[in-house]
C-alpha cells in the first residue's frame, strides 16, 4: 500500500474535482505553486483566481506564471480570500469547482503574518455558497504554531457544523506523528 502524504492527497482530491475549462481558486497563493497545479488542472479554456495579502507572494506567483506562459489563465488579488464572492466576477462564481487553501504562514516569508480563522471561515461559507453540485473546496491545515493551534480548532469547528445535506466533510490525517504534523480537509458540495 502507498499511502499518499498529505500535499499529494490534497492535489489528488482536486485532480477528481477539476477538469478543463473549470473554475479553480487559490485562497493562499503563497509561492505559487498550487497556482500553477490548478492553472494546469483547468487548462487554456479555464480559469484560476488567486488570493494572498502579501505582496511578495504576489509577485512571487506572478514571475512563475510568466515563465510558464499562464499569464492570460490567471488573475491574482493582493486580498484576503474572505473576499472570493466579492472580487471573482459574478457571472463565474457559479463555475468555480475547486479550491484550496494553505493554512499558517508564507513558507520562507514573514511568520509574524499568517492566516485567520475567521476570514477562512468567511471564504469557505462564501465558496459553499456560489459552488455548484460537486464543487470541492480543500484545506490543508498547518498548526504547528500558536495561531495555527486556534486556527484549526475554529475550522474544526465550523467544518464538523456544515449540515450533511449540504456537503461532505472529510478528514485526512496521520495518528502516529510527532510535532503536529499538517492534514487535510476536504469538503464536497452535495
Amino acid at each position: 500500500m502507498n499511502v499518499l502524504g498529505v500535499l499529494p492527497f490534497a492535489r489528488f482530491v482536486l485532480e477528481n474535482a477539476l477538469t478543463e475549462g473549470d473554475i479553480a481558486v487559490d485562497c493562499t497563493v503563497g509561492n505559487g505553486h498550487d497556482t500553477i497545479f490548478l492553472a494546469n488542472l483547468v487548462g487554456d479554456k479555464g480559469h484560476v483566481y488567486g488570493f494572498d495579502v502579501q505582496q511578495a507572494a504576489i509577485e512571487s506567483t506572478s514571475r512563475k506564471l510568466v515563465e510558464r506562459n499562464l499569464t492570460p489563465y490567471v488573475t491574482l488579488f493582493q486580498e484576503g480570500h474572505e473576499q472570493v464572492r466579492s472580487l471573482i466576477p459574478e457571472k463565474k462564481q457559479s463555475k468555480v469547482k475547486g479550491a484550496i487553501f494553505n493554512l499558517g504562514y508564507l513558507p520562507g516569508g514573514d511568520k509574524s503574518i499568517v492566516t485567520r480563522p475567521t476570514s477562512t471561515i468567511a471564504a469557505v461559507s462564501a465558496l459553499l455558497d456560489i459552488m455548484p453540485k460537486g464543487g470541492t473546496i480543500v484545506l490543508v491545515i498547518y498548526h504547528g504554531h500558536e495561531e495555527g493551534k486556534m486556527e484549526k480548532e475554529m475550522i474544526l469547528s465550523f467544518v464538523e457544523q456544515i449540515d450533511q445535506r449540504l456537503a461532505h466533510v472529510l478528514k485526512y490525517d496521520f495518528i502516529n506523528q510527532v510535532n503536529d504534523p499538517p492534514f487535510v480537509v476536504a469538503i464536497e458540495k452535495r
